[in-house]
């Protein structure tokens, strides 16, 4: 639901976002449907979010277009079943049964994702994984640039006893300030900027997104996110750190 409410009386309708903007209507508005053996007015109570039929599909009862279509069957059935049953299993017994009837059922719903969303998902996760790894290159190269300028230093450590297992830490241990801190400021800008493009891409299409759609993201799940700075600046950092870890000593003192 974007707004308003679901029907729950005959006369009452919900309808997508472009149904009303085709329409010029808005909740609480009556529009006549036409196509039917005579002009069905209903009362819109809610908006709702449904790209199908171009957004143009309208959801009333039964009873409401009983005068004007009396010998009204339905089509399809949609199935929730209870927790923990498999749904394929499910739906291979109800086929076996239905299959004299020339009916068929299949996996699938309201809520159900499509190659589409499959398709986004699968965008979304290799777009992820890319800034993931262009952050990790940018930390490895800004890493590998300070443990070079400080590679005389590093030398004097090691003769004075600093174990290769200790460089190591020492030079991932130089990132863990600016990974907190890109975690912390990044966390609640990607929020704010979700907040922001989500909407643009609804209306984009003509469709107004329900709060449900935008906020994905809860105070349990955001914590592991800033600390994705960290874990990222520490990935980037381990390259740099073995580098330096197997620098010879006597290379790295007479290094200018």
């Amino acid at each position: 639901m974007v707004s308003g409410r679901w029907l729950d009386r005959p006369g009452e309708a919900v309808v997508p976002t472009p149904f009303l903007d085709a329409t010029g209507s808005r909740v609480g508005d009556t529009v006549t449907l036409d196509g039917l053996a005579e002009p069905v007015t209903v009362r819109i109570v809610g908006e709702v979010l449904d790209p199908r039929n171009d957004g143009m599909q309208v959801f009333t009862g039964a009873s409401t277009l009983a005068a004007a279509h009396p010998d009204l069957k339905e089509t399809s059935h949609h199935i929730a079943v209870a927790p923990g049953t498999d749904a394929a299993v499910h739906t291979d017994a109800l086929n076996r049964r239905l299959a004299p009837l020339g009916a068929t059922a299949q996996v699938g719903g309201l809520d159900a994702g499509g190659d589409m969303v499959v398709t986004l998902n699968a965008l979304s996760v290799t777009l992820t994984l890319m800034l993931v790894a262009v952050a990790a290159l940018g930390v490895l190269n800004g890493v590998l640039l300070d443990t070079r300028e400080r590679v005389r230093e590093l030398g004097v450590h090691k003769a004075l006893g600093t174990t290769p297992r200790q460089t190591i830490a020492m030079v991932v241990t130089s990132v863990v300030v600016t990974g907190l801190v890109a975690g912390a400021l990044g966390v609640p800008l990607g929020v704010a900027l979700h907040g922001r493009v989500l909407p643009a891409m609804g209306d984009s299409v003509g469709l107004r997104l329900p709060d449900s759609v935008l906020a994905v993201y809860d105070g349990a799940e955001l914590l592991p996110l800033a600390l994705g700075g960290l874990v990222i600046a520490m990935l980037g950092a381990l390259l740099p750190a073995g580098w330096a870890a197997r620098t010879r000593t006597a290379t790295a003192l007479r290094t200018e």
